[in-house]
């Protein structure tokens, strides 16, 4: 392990959502997922754990579980605007390392989000984020799953949904289009990020780039702008959000079951 770096955490937590409505209150043994999330970020050592959102009620369930919260506004496009908003209401120095540690995500490793933020901190990237190898081609080939390329020095060089790097030759015949090549750098990109407070302050004034509209991913438009973005290759797989309501009822039995 390296030394020990400073760094905060904010939890976004938007109210509503289409497919979950009130999702960051949805109960987990007894305890909304917004506080289960938080509590796991608490474990990660971060000086400071911000609840950000846009509702009330979310911020009643979070002081009556002893976390701090705070009010940001309703029309944030992404939970990276809402983070910006969390840099200027607390003041924090451009040099602050802030993690965002998602929301949904309630068996978030702790660890996990340590190292993220001594990744950016020890890399001097504006932003860090993670990434795991893939090893079948069905989650290769999946749109779903984000694939990032990285420089000689770790830093990302593309973030795409389609199949990158592509191994022409080994793909070349249909039937290799049912394995990858060995050894090849195909990475899944895990949606943990740390950035910067500058670069926070700094992302509301960029425009969106033409490759993030197509890709449908925001991290494109740090990329097109000139930032860099340090990559952290995990050893584990973290483990899976919730995004739907049947996803919601397997984190319900998880924590049903502690």
């Amino acid at each position: 392990m390296g030394t020990t770096i400073a760094f905060k955490v904010v939890v976004p937590a938007r109210y509503a959502s289409t497919r979950l409505p009130a999702k960051p209150l949805l109960d987990l043994g007894g305890k909304p997922m917004v506080a289960r999330v938080a509590e796991r970020a608490i474990l990660s050592g971060a000086e400071e754990v911000w609840v950000a959102t846009d509702h009330p009620d979310v911020m009643a369930a979070a002081a009556w579980h002893g976390l701090s919260a705070l009010m940001t506004r309703v029309d944030h496009p992404s939970g990276t605007d809402r983070l910006a908003e969390v840099v200027e209401q607390r003041a924090w120095d451009d040099d602050t390392v802030v993690v965002n540690v998602q929301g949904d995500e309630p068996l978030i490793d702790p660890a996990l989000i340590a190292e993220t933020a001594r990744q950016l901190a020890e890399s001097g990237a504006d932003i860090a984020t993670v990434a795991h190898p893939i090893g079948n081609a069905a989650d290769f080939f999946n749109p779903n799953i984000v694939k990032v390329v990285c420089k000689a020095d770790g830093d990302a060089l593309y973030f795409s949904r389609a199949p990158i790097p592509y191994a022409r030759d080994h793909f070349a015949v249909a039937a290799g289009k049912q394995s990858l090549p060995s050894a090849m750098p195909a990475y899944r990109h895990v949606g943990l990020y740390a950035y910067r407070a500058r670069f926070l302050r700094a992302y509301a004034r960029l425009s969106p780039s033409p490759l993030e509209s197509f890709e449908a991913l925001e991290q494109l438009r740090a990329l097109w702008h000139g930032f860099r973005i340090s990559v952290l290759i995990a050893d584990h797989l973290p483990a899976a959000g919730v995004d739907t309501q049947e996803d919601a009822w397997r984190m319900q039995e998880c924590f049903g079951r502690r």
